[in-house]
């Protein structure tokens, strides 16, 4: 049974969300007069906003400020490129602006407050989170100030109330083990990322399902985790070759840590693919140019930012979507790293410092 508020208090989102048994983002949906709610969950709401004399903390700016802000984790990145150029190309043809910013703040993953204060002062029309999340309070300031959230690429699991768009991260990481498998591999091993990223969790899981219904064994040390970066997958690659029975195969899901993976057997006088086969994931434009050309999984990296912008700007005009929650297919593209296995032990053995 809720706590009774003491006289003359102000109810909070939060709480008359919690009553209604609904989404913060559902009642401010509620109170900006959006038609995107069901007419019974409308009704219970409105009733709850009678009865707790519920007032907007100010009522939401007209979006004339021309400007969405796009969030990323990490804004150096090849990634990021892509990502931006999606965004870029969809806001131009809208007419506009881009403010972007990267996440700074005690987590990963997580904007820092000065950048929310920073997008209520330029009245932004509406948010792209890139491979990030908002912190609760951050959330319900937003809905608040009434200005649409859409992510891509959710780093944990999405809100069903919040639209994202994302891609088949567990299929194409099945696929690219089941091609290692085809090609005769069995002692295959995995560079991942963050633990605390929702497609780098589902990128390993997709390499596990291959390997087991394939009947194969993960050998201790076979799964190993970066952060998406070059050099984890060169400090992880070089963790694989010293172990007693190396791999012969390794799937890096990231085609950064792919480049690492590279480097790393170069230095130990080791060829892709002759004496160990490499998988990527994303098909970044370097893939194409590596030497050997990387066997990739394709992540449509800007369709799914181009997808997530049109959603935004449609929910800042008050539209309302036809699905919010989008995944799109990742297809493998194989190159020139991979190969089976053949004499790889025998190369190892003479190769091994």
């Amino acid at each position: 049974m809720p706590t009774p508020r003491p006289p003359h208090s102000r109810a909070t989102m939060s709480e008359i969300a919690a009553e209604a048994g609904v989404s913060v983002p559902t009642v401010s949906k509620v109170l900006n007069g959006r038609r995107d709610v069901a007419p019974a969950t409308r009704e219970r709401v409105e009733a709850l906003l009678r009865a707790r004399s519920y007032l907007p903390r100010r009522t939401p700016p007209a979006r004339t400020a021309g400007l969405i802000d796009v969030v990323f984790v990490d804004l150096g990145s090849p990634w990021a490129m892509q990502i931006l150029a999606g965004v870029e190309e969809v806001a131009h043809r809208a007419g506009t602006g881009v403010v972007v910013s990267a996440v700074h703040g005690r987590t990963r993953t997580a904007p820092d407050r000065r950048w929310l204060e920073h997008l209520a002062a330029r009245r932004s029309d509406g948010v792209l989170l890139v491979l990030s999340e908002l912190a609760a309070d951050q959330r319900e300031r937003l809905a608040d100030l009434g200005i649409p959230v859409v992510v891509v690429d959710p780093a944990g699991q999405p809100d069903p109330s919040v639209p994202s768009v994302g891609a088949t991260n567990w299929t194409g990481a099945l696929t690219a083990t089941e091609h290692l498998i085809g090609l005769g591999h069995r002692r295959i091993a995995v560079i991942g990322g963050p633990g605390d990223v929702l497609c780098a969790r589902a990128r390993v899981d997709g390499y596990r399902a291959a390997m087991h219904a394939a009947g194969l064994d993960v050998p201790a040390g076979y799964e190993r985790t970066g952060d998406f970066t070059s050099p984890t997958g060169h400090r992880e690659t070089l963790a694989l070759l010293d172990l007693p029975e190396p791999p012969t195969a390794i799937f890096a899901c990231a085609d950064e840590m792919a480049r690492g993976a590279y480097e790393a057997l170069h230095e130990r006088g080791l060829r892709v693919p002759d004496d160990l086969s490499v998988v990527g994931f994303d098909d970044l434009e370097q893939a194409r140019w590596s030497i050997p050309p990387l066997t990739t999984v394709r992540q449509p990296l800007t369709e799914m930012a181009g997808l997530a912008t049109r959603m935004l700007l449609s929910l800042a005009a008050g539209e309302t979507l036809d699905s919010t929650r989008l995944e799109l297919a990742t297809p493998l593209v194989v190159r020139s790293s991979t190969t089976p296995p053949g004499n790889v032990s025998m190369s190892f053995e003479r190769r091994r410092p």
